[in-house]
């Protein structure tokens, strides 16, 4: 088929005023655009579910303001190590705290708590990660990606002097199922 067999079709021959004809189109469809605009977007996902609005986070829980559980007899008790976070997904900085009794000689056993306060509350204790009937005492604390992880140091026989605990093991809580639950001790390191 050579070309002089197609018909002749006029829109193949723009001229000048078809391209002033396709301008005003145009613009005149980028003008409706801008005047046009559609309601917001109310869509939502199948399965969606309500949020409420979360508060805004505020503070950790002051550590000095509430009566921790540790029971010192004459002696004060001391915080050691505190840490703070989210612990429990519900955007609000729990406290951490290991805290001992201040015999000012040797390691006494350390207590790990948890804290939280509500708007114009007082900071109380809603959880007891460790006992001081444990034996062990804290060397590190921290929070990191809503979990509490902690150096625990304890003694390996009766014989150790309670200055110099010889072994060491690191340990994690994490919030599941309504509890903080600690992961698998692993074997104890020597110091």
């Amino acid at each position: 088929m050579q070309t002089s067999d197609l018909p002749d079709l006029a829109h193949t021959h723009a001229g000048p005023m078809h391209w002033l004809a396709t301008a005003v189109a145009m613009a005149a469809v980028v003008a409706a655009a801008g005047v046009l605009q559609p309601d917001a977007a109310t869509a939502s996902q199948p399965g969606d579910q309500p949020r409420t609005a979360v508060a805004a986070p505020g503070p950790a829980p002051d550590v000095a303001a509430a009566e921790l559980p540790l029971q010192c007899g004459a002696v004060q008790s001391v915080v050691t190590e505190e840490a703070a976070g989210d612990l429990d997904g519900d955007g609000r900085p729990e406290t951490v705290a290991a805290a001992r009794c201040d015999a000012g000689s040797g390691t006494p056993p350390s207590a790990v708590y948890v804290l939280t306060a509500g708007p114009g509350k007082a900071p109380r204790v809603v959880a007891t990660l460790l006992l001081p009937t444990q034996g062990q005492s804290v060397g590190e604390l921290a929070v990191r990606d809503g979990a509490v992880t902690a150096t625990l140091l304890g003694y390996s026989s009766a014989d150790v002097p309670s200055c110099c605990p010889d072994l060491r093991e690191r340990v994690e809580w994490r919030w599941q199922g309504g509890k903080f639950v600690r992961s698998p001790q692993a074997a104890a390191l020597g110091v």
